[in-house]
């Protein structure tokens, strides 16, 4: 699997929907940085192919970052996923 985490503008927790090709993962990413770079925000509605059920709509203009990553153990054992988890891991490891 594939992750695709989106940041949202004051917000530090991404959303992440999941892709199980890697070609369906790069076209995701390519459609969410273009929308990211146009002059005027559009809806994006994202759905994850782990959780069928799952649906999420944001403005492109809210977007921050997005974070294209394969999925490893690391992620399924609760971890956050992307540059946060690095974050977190950091500040305990300076107590």
């Amino acid at each position: 699997m594939i992750t695709i985490d989106v940041t949202l503008k004051f917000s530090p927790l991404p959303l992440s929907v999941e892709r199980k090709e890697a070609e369906d993962a790069e076209a995701l990413y390519k459609k969410i940085t273009e929308a990211m770079l146009s002059q005027s925000p559009s809806l994006i509605e994202l759905t994850c192919e782990k959780q069928p059920d799952k649906k999420i709509a944001v403005l492109s203009d809210q977007i921050s970052a997005v974070i294209i990553s394969k999925k490893t153990g690391a992620a399924a054992s609760g971890k956050v996923p992307g540059f946060f988890a690095n974050l977190q891991g950091e500040s305990t490891a300076h107590r």
